[in-house]
């Protein structure tokens, strides 16, 4: 028997990377998936992988920023599973640049991927939210629904060369803290992770080699200095960058049952690195 048995949680951005570690770990704990990924290939990869682990899966592609995303998405667990039990915003990449070569749609892109997604997903399952809460109450039943939104140490401390990514983390935070008041007569406990350095694909490629992502069209490119990587590892207190799996702890945390007291919230997942 798992924590999380019968749930149905939404994750953003779970084809690879942190997503799919969250996704891996909310079903270890028994809970049913709606994977989403911006390319078809690898949420459908996570979906017949998590079938194999014995849960239920089901794949919503598309980019999260597309206007008629949120609505998909939300949709598509309610076709699949009738409800809503736990919504992970974690969709995300980085388009870095110092404020004086930053161009609008650089802006734009990142603040509408990190809060404007977010924003539209929160407001499409909200009329199912509470309903479903009526539904509980009216049998009796009380149920604790989990929202947990993924902002980064920019946030907290600010980064160079990212004030689109910063800012829209940032936001992420007030987000939170705004739903928590919001939907805390529904049960809903709104938390917040901010991951430090993770080693994903994103930050495992050397920047100087000039490596790319495709993404709504565009190259962008991806990887960390090798040098910033040492330095970072010797400032940090455990010597070392996070795993995926590392990452999906400090969300599974706010997805348990053990945080039904705890809203508004906001943990570095950073290996206390501020």
């Amino acid at each position: 028997m798992g924590k999380l048995d019968g749930k149905v949680a939404l994750v953003t951005g779970s084809g690879r990377g942190i997503g799919r570690a969250i996704a891996e770990k909310l079903a270890s704990e028994g809970a049913r998936l709606v994977i989403n990924d911006l390319d078809a290939d690898p949420a459908h990869e996570t979906v017949e992988a998590l079938k194999k682990m014995g849960v239920e899966a089901v794949a919503c592609v598309g980019n999260v920023s597309a206007p008629d995303f949120a609505d998909r998405f939300v949709n598509t667990a309610m076709s699949a599973y009738k409800g809503i039990d736990i919504l992970v915003n974690n969709a995300g990449y980085t388009w870095d640049d110092v404020v004086q070569k930053m161009t609008d749609e650089q802006w734009y892109a990142i603040i509408d991927c990190h809060m404007t997604a977010p924003f539209r997903i929160l407001r499409a399952a909200y009329p199912h939210v509470k309903a479903l809460h009526a539904a509980d109450k009216e049998a009796g039943r009380e149920v604790y629904r989990k929202i947990v939104n993924i902002s980064s140490t920019s946030a907290l401390n600010g980064n160079a060369g990212q004030m689109n990514y910063s800012s829209a983390k940032a936001g992420v935070i007030g987000m939170t803290r705004a739903l928590s008041r919001e939907w805390g007569r529904f049960n809903v406990n709104v938390n917040c992770v901010a991951f430090g350095l993770i080693h994903t694909r994103m930050t495992s490629a050397d920047a100087k080699d000039g490596a790319t992502v495709k993404i709504d069209g565009r190259d962008i490119r991806v990887g960390v200095n090798p040098e910033a990587l040492k330095s970072h590892a010797q400032r940090n207190p455990l010597g070392r960058g996070g795993t995926p799996e590392e990452a999906a702890g400090g969300v599974y945390l706010f997805c348990s049952p053990e945080s039904n007291y705890i809203t508004g919230q906001t943990i570095a997942v950073a290996g206390n690195l501020q």
